[in-house]
């Protein structure tokens, strides 16, 4: 009888390199408007007087946090889910 959480480990391998699914420009556009929202999430973080305030600073830091790793490794999980691949990365049939 198989263990349900080993069958999972093995489905996932979260240390096997993930296929490059954005092209150089978007790459590039991600981790340039994730940096300036990470900067600008920094700044303002100073300057948050209330609690809300802070939550959604926290979240546009979040946000560009997000956008610089998924620039920088190339990959977006969300394209992977909607089985999204640019043109340009599209292998010939």
């Amino acid at each position: 009888m198989t263990n349900h959480i080993t069958t999972i480990a093995h489905r996932r391998q979260p240390w096997r390199r993930r296929s490059v699914n954005l092209t150089t420009i978007e790459r590039v556009a991600r981790v340039a408007v994730g940096g300036l929202a990470a900067l600008a999430a920094s700044m303002l973080l100073t300057s948050a007087g209330s609690a809300l305030a802070v939550i959604l600073v926290l979240l546009l830091l979040a946000a560009g946090v997000d956008l610089i790793v998924t620039g920088a490794l190339g990959h977006c999980p969300l394209y992977q889910r909607l089985g999204y691949v640019p043109r340009s990365l599209r292998r010939p049939s």
